[in-house]
């Protein structure tokens, strides 16, 4: 399952073959600012293998975004996080930081959101977001997205949770 083609985007599963790109996206500090620290090769080698699980196991996790043509992007999508205690469906994205400021995560964000709702079903999605983050704000707030609380982890700094419900239409 992925969300479908945006105007400029596509959507894909990551691979083991992504891991140079993966690498080069987390490991960049710009990129990684909000994060306690760029993650290293062995941790992007993770994070694939994370999302593949998350595949295997719900059939989403963060996806590949390239453009039609196929330049890497960044990834996109949605995963369980626990905010409070409770499971909830956040949606995530990183851009390589040449490419910020173009409305690629808004747009890769804004398919997931559609997806979460339309195809899985889901009530809400969230995005748990730095409060010094304002440009990952801007975009969750572009997507329709409002604070809704904040949440704090033994490893993370306090972080704003922007979140937006969705109507049942049944």
């Amino acid at each position: 399952m992925l969300p479908g083609p945006t105007a400029r985007l596509r959507f894909r599963q990551m691979t083991d073959h992504d891991l140079d790109a993966m690498a080069a996206l987390l490991g960049d500090p710009e990129v990684m600012t909000y994060y306690p620290a760029p993650k290293t090769r062995p941790q992007a080698a993770a994070w694939i293998a994370w999302n593949q699980r998350n595949y295997a196991e719900h059939g989403y996790g963060l996806w590949i975004i390239e453009t039609h043509e196929g330049e890497f992007v960044g990834d996109c999508g949605l995963t369980w996080q626990t905010v409070d205690d409770v499971p909830r469906l956040e949606v995530g994205y990183h851009v390589r930081h040449e490419l910020h400021g173009r409305g690629y995560a808004t747009e890769a964000a804004a398919a997931c959101r559609d997806f979460a709702q339309e195809t899985l079903g889901a009530p809400e999605v969230v995005a748990i977001i730095h409060p010094s983050n304002t440009a990952s704000r801007r975009v969750a707030e572009k997507i329709g997205m409002t604070p809704v609380g904040h949440a704090t982890s033994s490893h993370a700094a306090e972080r704003i949770v922007m979140g937006t419900r969705f109507t049942s239409t049944t």
